[in-house]
């Protein structure tokens, strides 16, 4: 009867073990997912002449995080000493996460192949740099974004996870982030909006009396096939982070991080129409799309806590507060031509500081301790890396390149050459061609372009 009982516990653990890793494995290939929604919605949110510069961005960035994760990422972000400030470096993943490795801990615990958790963290990385593709993009030069993407994913993020999801003094503190709204998209944000200084605007967003003009994107239909798409992925963001499946009590709490989660988008995107409307008067599609996201950065940092209705609050605040920032960094005139900033930076922080209001395990003060020292390091040392490549290899194009768009210049290839070239053109078409020749020529350096005008 003995040996029976024992068989059937090793057989059960077995079973857990398998189910665990296998949900793991679903929900990082779900974040990853995530990857091609960065890429349809930035896609969408740029002129047509910059198109494939993004694609390009996104599925290198991709390729690039991935590899630095591997050689020296994870090992900077999980094999450092517990409560410390400075890492240990070293590289690839460390013997101690074999193959045939587990995590495993107390009767609790999780238990799965470690490898499945490399998996999952890999895409987080890889989605912080997402973020700071869309807000450089139509004038940031592709190999300067592809050189800060081997630093940032190499060391700059692993420095900060390991603060907090790697044990360190973050962590010791108290710091509470469920999935990453400070670790992944503050981090993400702050990067971007050291770049962005150093970038400067586009030509022709604003004007030399501060006016501002709109820069509108060339497709909205994948622009919102995007956000569908993060909206889809960010089910296994969150639900992933919950790190177990195989008992009642954690298959409630995957349930309600989804349902959470999905809340929160939902306020989200109500909020943002809302607020947007009693400005303009209109149905602004692109903040409804960004309320969407702002209402998912918000719940990320605890999609558990929460009633479902208080999920919805904390989305709606999130989405009211992305049209509020991106409004507001138009005036400051910080070019952001996504909302990047806004949507993963701002909301990042208040999604941080709504995790007091359901956990009683979070403080403040520790809350605010890990936006300043996350949002300090990642700012500061992604600006130093920005300034280094500026001085060297330079991170902007020239006029004339911006004019003639990223596609032509950098990739050589146009994403809809029917409507952006001379050949096989329809009436519709020349017509485009007809404004273009109307526009300023490309060696012209005022910035007080009018809004048909813009590069």
């Amino acid at each position: 009867m003995d040996e029976l009982l024992k068989a059937t516990a090793a057989d059960l653990t077995q079973l857990k073990y398998a189910v665990d890793t296998f949900y793991f494995l679903i929900c990082g290939a779900l974040v990853m997912w995530m990857a091609a929604g960065f890429a349809m919605l930035e896609a969408g949110l740029v002129r047509a002449k910059n198109t494939t510069e993004i694609l390009t961005k996104n599925i290198a960035l991709f390729a690039i995080a991935c590899t630095m994760y591997l050689l020296c990422g994870y090992y900077i972000m999980y094999s450092s000493d517990a409560g410390g400030i400075m890492p240990d470096l070293g590289v690839l993943i460390g013997e101690e996460n074999g193959v045939d490795a587990v995590l495993a801990g107390g009767d609790d615990a999780p238990y799965y192949s470690s490898r499945s958790d490399f998996f999952f963290q890999v895409v987080f990385v890889a989605t912080a740099m997402s973020i700071v593709s869309g807000a450089v993009a139509e004038r940031m030069k592709l190999w300067a974004f592809l050189a800060f993407t081997v630093v940032l994913t190499g060391f700059i993020y692993p420095v900060e996870g390991y603060w907090t999801w790697g044990g360190g003094f973050l962590s010791e503190a108290g710091f509470s982030d469920f999935a990453g709204s400070g670790i992944v998209h503050m981090a993400g944000a702050a990067a971007a909006l050291a770049g962005v200084l150093l970038l400067g605007a586009r030509k022709g967003k604003y004007g030399k009396n501060g006016e501002i003009y709109a820069i509108p994107g060339a497709n909205m239909p994948l622009a919102t096939l995007g956000t569908f798409i993060l909206w889809l992925g960010w089910f296994g963001f969150n639900g992933g982070s919950e790190l177990k499946l195989s008992d009642v009590g954690e298959a409630n709490a995957v349930a309600q991080v989804f349902v959470n989660t999905n809340a929160a988008a939902a306020g989200g995107v109500i909020a943002a129409l809302l607020t947007a409307y009693l400005k303009f008067r209109k149905a602004d599609l692109t903040m409804a799309l960004n309320g969407a996201l702002a209402g998912l950065v918000a719940i990320t940092a605890d999609p558990l806590s929460p009633s479902a209705e208080f999920s919805v609050l904390i989305g709606a605040i999130g989405g009211a507060l992305v049209v509020i920032s991106i409004l507001a960094l138009d005036r400051l005139h910080i070019d952001d031509p996504v909302g990047a900033i806004s949507v993963h930076g701002v909301v990042g922080i208040w999604g941080l500081l709504a995790v007091p209001l359901n956990n009683a395990d979070a403080t403040f003060s520790a809350q605010l301790l890990g936006i300043a020292c996350i949002f300090g390091w990642v700012f500061v040392a992604s600006l130093a890396v920005w300034a280094l490549l500026k001085v060297t290899i330079g991170i902007r194009v020239s006029d004339e390149e911006e004019y003639l768009g990223s596609d032509i210049v950098e990739c050589g290839i146009e994403a809809y050459p029917e409507f952006t070239t001379g050949k096989g053109m329809t009436g519709a078409s020349s017509s485009s061609v007809v404004r273009k020749e109307r526009r300023k020529p490309a060696s012209s350096t005022d910035d007080t372009l009018k809004p048909g005008e813009a590069y």
